[in-house]
């Protein structure tokens, strides 16, 4: 047989050939064909090399979802270059440490974020170029290294450049975690593994993408690769919609009506965004079939709100950057409503082992200790020597989960989230699914706080829906027969507004230090 390198480049080299003209839209700024965004991303591509980059040099993009960006992931790529996506909501400190560890050589910043970008600039002696996106008429910012804005750029040094003419395993991508759980690690992707990826995100119990496609990707492109999104779109010539920077629920909602979305891909929060200005509004989006939640565990009230309100399928799906980073999804067929965060598509393999490692002998209906093992599944992390993997070749997520008869999964914790309490474990994931499920509960959190007898003890931090009062007996009375008692929380604490994590996913460390400390009673 042939052999086919599998590199990502082929995913636009085909939507250009056979879906010329479908769409790849970036709000309400413009609108272009696959032909053509394929033939600007290869001329940035000669650019990228008339300043210097040469094959195995790594990029970093500082954007939002648009048309630029999404050049850049492919003209970057395409040329053996390693496209390293930096999250703008991360202070200028964390990401300079990114930016200083991965030797990035030259930054591709939105023109709105230009501060940043000379903050970063400042910080990263390794930067020597800055390439500004997304905005022609703004002012270009006084850097101590050349700086050259894309559309110039294209004039005066595109040129056409050979793409794919590399080995498969090639690096293509590069993305820290959020460092939520300490210092970000950097997750160093292969066109390899984001070829397999995006074949294993399309399978019919997956996302499932065809042609006939409109996706809107509220997922920010710098989280994993935008969920593999930017790839599997073209890969299937899907339309594109690319918000930009603004997720507010008008201006998501009038996106959804004006290009007929279908598919519309974010997390939680993004959504009960949009679910609240339509019922504000009174309009409706009945373009939209489905919508994938990722990110943290959807409460199941939320869940049920959307299927009202959107009349749309809701996939659930759990993943990390570690896996590209799709692991588990709900599927797209069927009667039955999303459970848990579903089962894995073919490509990765799940395991639950005991805190020690040791593979449960049970893998059904008992919680135990997450491990992954799959083609686009992490082997180590960026700069480390030191395989992350145990001696079978999974990789352990940190999480606690359950697997039904039926293979669904579900997450049931954190380790690092379990609450200590008496020298026995309490599992706030459990508390916040039932709380979570409760009418007027728009979000919980469960977090622990020092206590000097039983050495911690639970609080709930609820956000409630606009409108509704809710009742500290009712709350705490919906736990009991349904946890032990002692794990009932101390507290009820409303916010007006729950803080979010850069990923979108609640802020359990801002809370810990805003109420650790607060009494009971």
């Amino acid at each position: 047989m042939q052999f086919y390198a599998l590199t990502v480049d082929k995913f636009l080299d085909h939507a250009a050939k056979w879906f010329a003209n479908r769409e790849i839209v970036t709000g309400q700024a413009g609108r272009i064909g696959y032909g053509d965004l394929r033939s600007r991303s290869n001329r940035i591509s000669g650019a990228l090399s008339s300043l210097g980059l040469a094959f195995g040099d790594r990029l970093a993009t500082l954007a939002w979802n648009t048309q630029h960006h999404l050049e850049m992931y492919y003209a970057a790529m395409g040329s053996g270059l390693v496209c390293h996506t930096l999250n703008p909501r991360l202070t200028p400190a964390h990401l300079a440490a990114m930016v200083n560890e991965a030797q990035d050589r030259l930054l591709a910043a939105s023109a709105d974020l230009a501060g940043l970008a000379e903050q970063l600039v400042a910080s990263c002696p390794s930067l020597e170029k800055v390439v500004m996106l997304d905005g022609a008429s703004a002012p270009t910012p006084q850097l101590r290294c050349p700086t050259y804005e894309l559309e110039s750029l294209l004039v005066h040094a595109g040129k056409e450049s050979p793409w794919g003419n590399f080995d498969e395993e090639t690096p293509a991508g590069l993305c820290y975690t959020s460092g939520t759980t300490g210092a970000p690690k950097g997750v160093l992707y292969t066109h390899r593994s984001n070829y397999l990826h995006t074949l294993r995100a399309l399978q019919a119990d997956a996302i499932a993408l065809t042609s006939s496609d409109c996706v809107l990707v509220a997922v920010p492109m710098f989280h994993a690769n935008g969920w593999g999104i930017p790839f599997a779109a073209p890969a299937v010539g899907a339309k594109l919609v690319l918000p930009g920077r603004n997720l507010d629920g008008a201006y998501l909602a009038s996106l959804i009506r004006n290009e007929g979305v279908t598919v519309a891909v974010g997390v939680q929060t993004v959504w009960q965004g949009l679910l609240d200005h339509l019922d504000r509004s009174g309009e409706e989006v009945p373009t939209l079939a489905r919508v994938v939640i990722g990110g943290s565990a959807c409460p199941d009230a939320l869940i049920r709100r959307m299927e009202e309100r959107l009349k749309a399928r809701v996939q659930t799906s759990w993943g990390m950057t570690e896996l590209s980073p799709l692991g588990t999804i709900a599927p797209v067929f069927g009667s039955a409503r999303a459970i848990g965060a579903g089962r894995p598509p073919v490509g990765l393999d799940l395991k639950l082992t005991d805190a020690a490692g040791a593979t449960l002998p049970q893998q059904r209906n008992v919680t135990g200790h997450l491990k992954v093992k799959g083609h686009s599944v992490v082997d180590r992390y960026f700069a480390s020597n030191t395989p992350v993997l145990d001696e079978e070749g999974y990789f352990d997520t940190g999480d606690l989960a359950i697997i039904d008869d039926a293979g669904h999964l579900t997450i049931s914790g954190r380790v690092k989230d379990l609450i200590k309490s008496g020298g026995e474990w309490i599992n706030p994931a459990e508390i916040e699914a039932i709380v979570g499920a409760m009418p007027g509960v728009e979000s919980v959190a469960v977090i622990g706080r020092a206590d000097a007898k039983w050495g911690e003890r639970p609080i709930v931090i609820v956000k409630p829906q606009n409108g509704h009062n809710l009742d500290d007996a009712v709350l705490l009375g919906a736990l009991r027969g349904r946890v032990a008692d002692w794990w009932i929380p101390d507290r009820v604490i409303r916010v007006a507004h729950m803080p979010l994590a850069p990923t979108g996913k609640i802020d359990k460390n801002r809370l810990r230090a805003d109420y650790a400390g607060i009494e009971s009673g």
